[in-house]
């Protein structure tokens, strides 16, 4: 009988596929243990398990390097050594032979008591190591049960065949970033998670890698068993389960339809991004490595609105030098042109993104808290290192710096003294720079929104962020899927602030853009176009799709649509504003 379950949408497009079940990552283990006569052969299939492991691991790390993903491939480095650690592999092994646990119980319970053991200790460093014992622990279950790892690139459904291929829709839990960046486009079609949220760091790599998603489902994903037919509709956030037969033929007529509508968007490659009345902006790409920025050139962005710089900090031993931020920022610069925009944010730890070198103290709330350009200001020689970086790279392009989370005037003014002490410590030192780099800000706080006029008077530019820019205004947790009817960037009171800044901006001369994952949206292109935002990043993937989209704009025409989205009641209204005035849209969403 077919099953239609409801999550929230994490990446566009149809994914038809048979269910490949992660289970030690979505349900709970119940021990199970063995004969003493079996004890020496489960002992020699968990070794062989992590004989295995470990070259999934090196393959996984080698290809991350070959990409140009070093600090990604320092996870998985990390993830090797794990295996040799007596702790771990060792008393697990011995839960075999002295306790008479199976392989997968004893490797799954080792790694929980290992893992809290460090999660129970001061240093935040090693607390944050047991997520990596339970990731290295449910990789070595899966080989040990028969089931292939996220990422480890094997025909995730052999036999699966008839119209859906043989590739297989990953059912979890959860995935983790690495997972997800993982994922083997010739075995995997698609993923449904129980938990996250459509701006999740997983949903913003599934985007960018094509993969169709619905994350969010909750409880009920429980019910998807190994081997059943299921439909990924990563639009509209649904789930099916063992579709009829004219279920199935209109997904599969529409999945065929996305793949010529796609032919469509890549035609658009190399035009010009302009609106059918002529009106020129700005598409660009968020990106988190150098290696991003050369893929996101390849799929027609014109630059990049947003280079996550925290990437380079996270998953390493020790802080990134200036020369190695230096020459990080230098290759996405040249990787470009000379004229091409290269927006670099500063450093933006805290929230979900922790970085245990710098020994941050636990919070209850930590988006809400130290996090950002409060750490910056805070420790001036770790902000002036990098502020340094981004200078020297100013003088291979056309580089912009960008602080995050700026709340206040006072804060601004301090990180541009900062600023201003670094260019006077490169001059004395001869090195060159650009002297004009321009210097801007991302709105994501509802406050700087609120001040956006007088901020404008001071700053080169603004970038909306509106992952936490709705965050904030909402109070929903955009993480948490029981809230994802508030999480909306199309609430009246979100456009509000959003038609607010943009035209503080204007107003001073200044331009303005947008790097949150609204940018990206087709229902969302036509209402900034009309508000008059000049600058669009987002994932490279999207790019061509929203030039194909712009070109059948007509923005004079959508000042209307944006200031009546302004009086509507809710988000949903919103939307329907935006498909009855717009039908194009219709085309995409």
């Amino acid at each position: 009988m077919s099953t239609t379950l409801q999550g929230t949408p994490a990446s566009s497009g149809i994914a038809i596929g048979y269910a490949k079940v992660l289970r030690t990552n979505i349900e709970p283990h119940v021990v199970s243990k063995i004969e003493p006569a079996m004890a020496e052969a489960e002992a020699a299939k968990f070794d062989a398990a992590v004989s295995t492991a470990a070259e999934e691991l090196d393959a996984i790390r080698t290809k991350l390097l070959e990409d140009g993903k070093a600090h990604e491939a320092e996870i998985f480095e990390a993830h090797a050594f794990l295996l040799e650690d007596e702790e771990l592999v060792g008393a697990a092994r011995e839960k075999i032979t002295a306790e008479l646990y199976d392989g997968v119980s004893a490797i799954l319970e080792t790694a929980k008591e290992v893992a809290e053991v460090l999660g129970a200790v001061d240093d935040p460093y090693l607390r944050e190591r047991s997520a990596d014992v339970l990731d290295v622990g449910r990789r070595v279950a899966r080989l040990l049960s028969g089931e292939e790892a996220a990422d480890a690139g094997q025909d995730a459904m052999a036999g699966a065949g008839g119209a859906t291929g043989n590739r297989a829709i990953l059912i979890a839990e959860d995935l983790t970033p690495s997972e997800t960046a993982g994922l083997n486009a010739s075995t995997v079609a698609g993923f449904a998670t129980a938990v996250g949220g459509a701006t999740s760091h997983s949903a913003i790599i599934a985007r960018s890698g094509g993969f169709p998603a619905v994350v969010g489902i909750g409880e009920s994903l429980r019910d998807i068993r190994n081997g059943q037919l299921v439909i990924v509709d990563g639009g509209a956030g649904l789930v099916l389960i063992e579709p009829d037969a004219a279920a199935l033929a209109e997904y599969e007529a529409r999945r065929s339809a996305e793949g010529g509508k796609q032919a469509e968007y890549e035609a658009f490659l190399d035009r010009p991004s302009m609106s059918a009345d002529g009106v020129q902006v700005e598409l660009v790409a968020n990106i988190g490595s150098s290696a991003d920025a050369k893929q996101a050139k390849l799929k027609g962005a014109e630059g990049i609105g947003l280079f996550r710089t925290e990437f380079l900090f996270m998953g390493r031993d020790t802080l990134p030098t200036e020369d190695e931020q230096y020459e990080a920022y230098r290759t996405v610069a040249e990787a470009f042109g000379a004229d091409a925009p290269i927006v670099i944010r500063t450093m933006d730890i805290g929230g979900d993104k922790e970085l245990p070198l710098l020994e941050l103290e636990k919070e209850d709330n930590p988006f809400l808290g130290y996090r950002a350009i409060r750490i910056s200001l805070d420790r001036p020689e770790l902000f002036k290192t990098q502020l340094r970086a981004i200078l020297r790279a100013s003088a291979h392009g056309n580089v912009k710096a960008m602080f995050p989370m700026i709340a206040t005037l006072r804060e601004w003014r301090m990180a541009k003294q900062l600023l201003e002490e670094a260019k006077q410590e490169l001059s004395e030192a001869g090195i060159p720079f650009n002297p004009s780099m321009e210097t801007g800000i991302m709105i994501e706080i509802p406050a700087a929104a609120m001040m956006a006029d007088r901020l404008a008077r001071e700053v080169d530019f603004f970038s909306i962020g509106t992952n936490d820019l709705v965050q904030y205004t909402m109070a929903a947790d955009r993480m948490n899927p029981k809230l994802s009817s508030l999480s909306d960037p199309f609430h009246p009171a979100v456009l509000r602030l959003i038609d607010r800044v943009i035209a503080a901006a204007h107003a001073e001369g200044k331009w303005v853009g947008m790097c949150g994952e609204m940018a990206g949206n087709p229902l969302a292109l036509p209402v900034l176009l009309g508000m008059g935002l000049d600058e669009f990043s987002m994932s490279a993937g999207s790019v061509t799709r929203a030039r194909w989209l712009l070109a059948r704009l007509d923005r004079e025409r959508l000042q209307n649509l944006a200031r009546a989205v302004l009086d509507v009641d809710d988000a949903a209204d919103a939307k329907a504003l935006v498909l009855r005035e717009v039908p194009e849209v219709s085309e995409i969403v």
